[in-house]
């Protein structure tokens, strides 16, 4: 094990037990200095649930769940489930199964609303939700940022954070006003696959030194991630498990310790109320 003396913190990947490398991703981010995860649900279509009510769901989140506990038995530090559903499911199901948009933003909160019971109970940490990162008619967008919304409102009922998907921006403030207005600080919105520099909610950088220099000028909370996708038919795909400890190291060489602590211990804690000190093993 490498020990880079930090918590170690890859805030976004994915772990698919049965299609995928599993715990062997995890083995190699531990081995390279990682401590602690966060681990999202892949998208259902992708584990082959086509689902039909909200409870369909529920073993895309379960199959997340068991692979954190397994990763539990092998981190130094921990790791945790963050559920919910993947906003590019809207195109799936209009596009491929002939739903209606409306029809689709009712399955998809539905899937966010049996996911919440996750996060109510203690199974996960977080919600995840989003909207199209490509373009999607009136229609789809509108019910798409219906869903965005009801995730809010879920991270808010339970208190807890949410990850979002969403097109390529540094602007968010509009979304981080939606927050404020259901009860959830924005500060507890996340934007997964982030550049370094994001104005209203908190950024989960994508970890290339060009994107973590910029959060690193910035001075302001983010995290960091590699959106691992764990999937065999797309090797090399977004970045692999070890990236994140590797660019930890690389952070130390460049004097950035400041800015490691606000990645991997104070924003963790402002974000998801999660302590990576405590929680690493002595």
């Amino acid at each position: 094990m490498n020990d880079l003396g930090t918590p170690v913190l890859d805030d976004h990947l994915h772990l698919d037990p049965d299609h995928g490398r599993g715990v062997e991703a995890v083995k190699d981010f531990a081995r390279s200095g990682g401590t602690h995860l966060l681990v999202v649900n892949k998208p259902s279509w992708l584990l082959g649930v086509e689902a039909e009510t909200g409870a369909d769901f529920r073993t895309v989140f379960d199959t997340t769940v068991e692979v954190v506990e397994r990763a539990n038995e092998i981190l130094p530090g921990r790791a945790w489930p963050v559920l919910g559903v993947h906003p590019g499911l809207v195109s799936k199901l209009v596009d491929d199964r002939e739903f209606t948009p409306t029809n689709a933003r009712d399955l998809m909160q539905s899937g966010l609303e049996v996911a919440a019971e996750y996060v109510a109970d203690g199974r996960a940490v977080a919600l995840k939700s989003g909207r199209p990162h490509y373009d999607v008619t009136d229609e789809v967008w509108d019910a798409s940022n219906a869903v965005l919304r009801r995730a809010l409102e879920l991270g808010a009922e339970t208190g807890s954070a949410v990850q979002l998907h969403t097109e390529a921006t540094d602007d968010l403030t509009e979304v981080a006003e939606w927050a404020e207005a259901a009860g959830l600080p924005p500060e507890r919105v996340v934007k997964h696959y982030a550049g370094g520099e994001l104005a209203g909610v908190t950024p989960s950088v994508m970890s290339d030194k060009d994107r973590l220099e910029l959060a690193v000028e910035r001075g302001e909370p983010f995290l960091m991630e590699t959106d691992f996708i764990d999937d065999p038919d797309r090797p090399g795909a977004v970045m692999g498990p070890k990236t994140v400890p590797r660019r930890v190291s690389w952070m130390q060489e460049q004097g950035y310790d400041e800015a490691i602590r606000t990645a991997h211990v104070s924003t963790p804690e402002l974000v998801y109320g999660l302590d990576t000190e405590a929680t690493l093993s002595k």
